[in-house]
């Protein structure tokens, strides 16, 4: 009996492996050095929110149990925003505050995306990037980031949500 608290749950397997595939392609160097995100701790989280946000659109008509996964990886995002928080030096006092503030922000950055999106409307989807992740980017980086998200997009709509709820997620945008 004390030895299933240490078993690791094989359900939470695949929301850790799609957040690991989010949080890698958020780091990927073209982002920072070509298209102009700050490469500073909020640029990254502006790019790990900018990834989740789009699953998140993935995600959102499908059933019951897709909106579990999607919550768990939502927990996890946060759970980690804490923990490195935490490891940065924010005093427990301040986390909470700082986080309700990073999922406010998130929360705008989803609901702006997907009036964007949805509107097929580039030049709102350009101001979304401008303003929630890009920080003085030349006109050419916010259009390079914006044909990336909108190609994301639709390469993240050709892949099953079984597919993604069990854990295999692909950034592979069609060139």
């Amino acid at each position: 009996m004390i030895l299933s608290l240490f078993r690791k749950n094989p359900a939470a397997e695949p929301v850790y492996a799609v957040y690991s595939a989010i949080v890698s392609q958020s780091r990927q160097p073209l982002f920072y050095r070509d298209w102009g995100v700050p490469d500073t701790v909020t640029g990254r989280f502006d790019m790990i929110s900018l990834h989740l946000a789009l699953l998140f659109r993935r995600l959102r008509s499908e059933d019951a149990r897709t909106k579990e996964f999607s919550q768990a990886v939502f927990d996890l995002f946060f759970k980690d925003m804490d923990r490195s928080l935490r490891e940065m030096g924010v005093g427990d006092m301040a986390v909470p505050k700082k986080i309700q503030k990073m999922g406010n922000i998130f929360f705008g950055l989803l609901a702006a995306l997907n009036v964007a999106i949805d509107s097929n409307d580039r030049a709102a989807l350009e101001s979304v990037l401008t303003r929630n992740v890009l920080d003085g980017a030349e006109p050419a980086q916010v259009a390079a980031l914006a044909d990336y998200v909108l190609a994301l997009d639709a390469a993240l709509a050709r892949q099953s949500s079984q597919a993604i709820t069990t854990g295999t997620l692909s950034f592979e945008v069609a060139a």
